[in-house]
This record gives structure tokens, sequence and C-alpha cells, in this order.
């Protein structure tokens, strides 16, 4: 009989010996077989293992792929209020499949908006604006007060966080084109709203006051 008929019964017979606890210990004369403790299960049987994190359940669409990166776009207000409707990432800006395989982070989204671009695609789904004004004027007051001109103003000024608080690449949300970054420019901060021209910050009036 070769080495090689000899092989697999050798390794099944180790294998036999581990599956029952045996340790074999070669020491010459002192050669024996060392027994492991019995297994048991004592104490395990009744172990309650933890369970995995429940989503909920009212969310329809899976952002997953999109958070990870844009981490802060998880459970912010806009994103939920939308994804319990059915309404994900990829629905506004496309599928963005190049966007999300680009390591270097120089592709931009399929589909991107400028400040004249929000309203228009608020408006596809979103036709009547049933608030009243004085709510209206309240949270502008709080939300974007550094916008004196209300025709500037855009939807995502007062609702939701859906802006990034500082970006490290920007793109002509027109062209799709990379924005070449100034000389000692790292970052392009996002502008604080809530300051009026002065630089002072607006303290939204109360509820059903008014402002003389």
């Amino acid at each position: 009989m070769t080495v090689k008929h000899l092989a697999l019964p050798t390794l099944l017979l180790a294998a036999v010996m581990v599956a029952f606890g045996y340790l074999v210990y070669s020491g010459g004369d002192d050669a024996r077989a060392v027994a492991a403790p019995p297994l048991s299960l004592e104490g395990l049987l009744d172990e309650k293992l933890p369970g995995a994190s429940k989503a909920d359940p009212k969310i329809k669409v899976d952002n997953s792929a999109c958070y990870v990166c844009h981490v802060n776009y998880d459970g912010e207000e806009l994103v939920l209020q939308h994804a319990k409707e059915k309404v994900g990432c990829i629905d506004c800006h496309g599928e963005s499949a190049a966007h999300r395989d680009d390591e270097d982070n120089i592709t931009p989204p399929d589909m991107m908006y400028g400040p004249r671009d929000v309203g228009k695609l608020c408006g596809f789904c979103h036709r009547e604006h049933d608030v009243a004004a004085v709510e209206v004027i309240r949270r502008w007051q709080e939300r974007c007060a550094a916008k004196t001109d209300a025709k500037t103003i855009v939807c995502t000024d007062c609702h939701g966080r859906h802006r990034m608080k500082f970006r490290t690449v920007w793109w002509d949300k027109k062209t799709r084109k990379l924005i070449v970054r100034k000389k000692g420019e790292r970052i392009k901060l996002a502008p604080d709203l809530t300051k009026k021209p002065d630089g002072q910050p607006e303290k939204p009036p109360a509820p059903g006051s008014r402002k003389h």
C-alpha cells in the first residue's frame, strides 16, 4: 500500500479524534492520550441571542447605497418623509451608478438641481401649499432670514435639512462639469441662511403673534 493510499484513512482518523475531544501528546516513554472535558450545553439552551435591528416598517425604499457616503441623510426629515411614500434618492437624483462607483468622487449624480430648479422638481408631486401665511412667514424668518426676497426662497430652505453643510467636491448643476477648486480652497461651506444681512440671527415670532 502506497503513501497515497494511507493519506485518506490517516486524515479520517485525525478528524474522528478531534471530534471526540482527544488530544494526543507524544513525549517518548511518557506518550499518553488525554481526554478533553466533556462538552456541556448547560445554561446555553435558554440563552437569548440579540435580535437583528428592526427597520422602520413604514420605510418603503432602500437608500442604503447612498448612505455609504451621504450618511448625513440617513434619518434626515425630508428623506424619511419621502421614503414612507416610496420615494427614494434615485427617484429625484437618478440611478447615479457611475457616481456611486467613483471612489475618487469626481463623477456627479445623474440629476442635480440649482435654486431655480428645486421648486419645479417638488411641484411635480406637490401641487398645493396649504399652509397659513403666518406659518410660512414664521418658518421663513426662522430658517432663511438671510433671503430678503421671497422670490429667492426654495422648498428646501424651509423643509427638511436637505443641504450638505460643506462640500469637498462640487459641480456646475446645469453642465454637470466639475468645478476646479481655487488655490488653497479645500472645502465649500453652505451659507448660513438663518442670519439676516446684518449678521444677526433672526428670532422667529411666536405662533399667533404679530410683529409691528
